[in-house]
């Protein structure tokens, strides 16, 4: 680990008004937050809309993607988005319900947490025991990436190369695996800002 620490991956998302203002400005002023705790300037992309998932669960999604330089364990640095969505008024009510704003830190480095069979044991879950259980400690990198083109379109923008250690496959890899009505549902509102 270098002195900046690893790259970590955050994936942002709204579709709910929070006391930050609409979606996107929800999203926009939750990039700037999460860069304040980055140990370098931070990689923010361009604003995303996306189907609220599953169908019907709500609003379209603004959804984006950030990079950002720590040194701080993945824990903390977890702990430390959680707050971030506490100021903006997140309540946690319904898994994959509607949101004011949503922080997932989606990987740390080439981090495998808890452990491998765990993190496998993860990602190979049904979509209905997905929708239904949570886990109790942090798995990273986020075990189910790979499935999800709202997290990884808006990754292309700041980690495009990012390896996936488990499955050996860069974001843009994994991006380019999805079908093409999946990504085509992720469109561009806005281009890559400035940190």
């Amino acid at each position: 680990m270098s002195k900046m620490g690893q790259i970590a991956l955050i994936a942002l998302g709204s579709n709910e008004n929070s006391v930050w203002g609409d979606a996107a400005e929800t999203v926009q002023k939750a990039m700037l937050s999460v860069a304040a705790v980055a140990d370098a300037p931070a990689k923010l992309g361009g604003l995303f809309a996306t189907p609220a998932f599953p169908a019907g669960a709500g609003p379209d999604f603004v959804n984006a993607g950030m990079a950002i330089a720590t040194t701080r364990p993945a824990a903390d640095l977890l702990a430390a988005l959680h707050a971030i969505e506490a100021d903006a008024g997140r309540h946690r009510t319904r898994r994959w319900g509607q949101r004011t704003l949503d922080l997932d830190l989606i990987a740390v480095g080439d981090c495998v947490l808890p452990d491998r069979q765990t993190h496998q044991e993860w990602r190979n879950l049904p979509l209905d025991v997905q929708q239904r259980d949570a886990p109790d400690e942090l798995i990273l990198p986020h075990p189910r990436l790979q499935d999800r083109a709202f997290v990884l379109v808006p990754l292309l923008d700041v980690a495009p190369d990012w390896r996936h250690p488990l499955l050996g496959k860069t974001i843009a890899q994994m991006c380019a695996a999805l079908p093409d009505a999946m990504r085509a549902e992720v469109t561009r509102l806005s281009d890559p800002q400035a940190s």
